[in-house]
């Protein structure tokens, strides 16, 4: 049974300097992380740690690194990079742990604190179970002492390691000479090594939201407001749009006609490219059910199947591992391509989209058609307090209502966020105009509930 309780579904999260997300957390932790690692692994365990471009990015590495070494690990800081970065690092230098101190999309008076295993991949529930029951033990107030306290040592070369993995993944036969590619880094981790990666490969770029001060990490910019890309690639006259988040782990494309390409159009292009291809594992796509009903379609007419998981990404790959499957992704932009990575890579998925335009010289908003979106509408409520949909009558009653009306042709789902309090609704069918009205009333349904309680 998962009785996570500091652990969501992508690591600790918070607003910083507030519990929990406090510099005392995260010295904790660091001693937590290396108290687990030192008893797998090696007396003194090495942890990659990276980070976005928050202000408080500073205090959180600075007490991670003092919990690491006060138990005897040796810390490699690699300062801002992406999140997919920090775990092609920690697999590819065989450290001990991977620590990324990010919030992702969130503002920038958030952060948060999420783990890599020595594979690469993110720490399984039980694994952040185990660190989260250590953080009121009394062994971490017993570290080394003399030669036994660790170190800490910057990576220089982290940015260029990253580079050079990154283009390995685009085919050596192709390059992006003649692209004019728009991109859009947030201010976030990936400020300095995205517009490098596509320029490098010959791509003519332009480059938005590389200016990070600290404060500005996802403010009116990268995946969460992709308008700005928009508006550049017409401007510009540019053939592709990329849009990343603030670790820039996920992505969202903009064609050529300033459209939004969501990860669920990427994912059944890359898909069924794939499927042709013989690439596909099992000929199946990993997706959580959140994804439009379209993609299903997609697959179907092309030979292949969608399997559905959580919400997260986390459970997307292990989803991935366990059956030994090898693409997947989410709506939001996260893609997890395994042959060549770990965890989501918004660069890496977007040199994977880019190679296929280049090798069908066809633009993105045309291949983008292999999916036909079913209407959905998605509204999140913010609700006094959480109750678990079991509980909860007059919803579960709607709900059980619209599928009942809906049937094959659209779905209903509702499920509270892992990172925020918030309730998530989304329905799907083939008429837009009843779906706003089918949305209000489970949120009244939900605020009766709340309130009844």
């Amino acid at each position: 049974m998962n009785q996570r309780k500091l652990f969501g579904t992508d690591g600790v999260r918070g607003r910083a300097n507030v519990a929990p997300m406090t510099p005392e957390l995260a010295l904790r932790l660091g001693r937590a992380i290396t108290h687990v690692a030192r008893k797998r692994a090696r007396k003194n365990p090495r942890v990659v740690i990276g980070k976005d471009t928050r202000l408080s990015g500073y205090m959180i590495e600075t007490a991670l690194c003092a919990g690491i070494c006060a138990m005897g690990g040796w810390v490699m800081v690699s300062g801002p990079i992406p999140t997919p970065a920090v775990a092609n690092l920690t697999h590819s230098m065989r450290a001990d742990a991977g620590v990324v101190i990010s919030a992702s999309h969130n503002p920038f008076g958030d952060n948060g604190i999420k783990i890599f295993g020595p594979d690469g991949f993110k720490l399984p529930d039980e694994e952040e179970l185990e660190i989260e029951r250590l953080l009121d033990d009394p062994v971490l107030d017993r570290g080394p002492t003399g030669e036994g306290i660790g170190k800490a040592v910057r990576l220089d070369d982290a940015r260029g390691r990253y580079i050079v993995y990154a283009k390995s993944t685009f085919p050596n036969d192709l390059t992006l000479n003649g692209l004019r590619v728009v991109v859009d880094a947030a201010h976030g981790a990936a400020y300095r090594v995205a517009p490098e990666v596509f320029s490098e490969l010959g791509a003519d770029v332009i480059p938005l939201g590389v200016r990070p001060n600290g404060r500005n990490i996802n403010r009116q910019c990268g995946a969460l407001h992709p308008e700005h890309v928009q508006h550049e690639v017409l401007k510009r006259q540019a053939h592709l749009g990329i849009a990343l988040d603030g670790d820039a782990d996920r992505l969202i494309i903009v064609d050529e006609r300033g459209q939004i390409v969501d990860g669920d159009a990427v994912m059944a292009l890359c898909a069924t490219r794939l499927l042709q291809q013989g690439r596909l594992a099992k000929n199946t796509l990993v997706a959580t059910v959140m994804s439009n009903m379209g993609l299903e379609r997609a697959l179907d007419a092309a030979g292949g199947r969608v399997l559905r998981t959580a919400v997260g990404d986390r459970y997307v790959v292990e989803e991935m591992r366990r059956s030994g499957f090898t693409f997947g992704g989410e709506q939001s932009g996260h893609l997890i391509f395994l042959d060549h990575a770990t965890t989501g890579d918004g660069i890496v998925a977007a040199l994977q989209v880019l190679a296929i335009m280049v090798r069908e010289e066809r633009p993105i908003g045309e291949l983008a058609q292999v999916m036909q979106r079913v209407p959905q509408l998605l509204e999140s409520v913010v609700l006094p307090t959480r109750r678990p949909l079991s509980d909860m009558a007059m919803l579960t009653a709607r709900i059980a209502h619209y599928e009942q009306k809906l049937g094959k042709e659209g779905r209903v789902l509702v499920r509270w966020s892992g990172t925020e309090p918030k309730l998530r609704l989304m329905a799907e069918g083939p008429r837009p105009d009843e779906l706003q009205e089918l949305i209000s009333d489970l949120a009244d349904a939900a605020r009766r509930d709340i309130g009844s309680a």
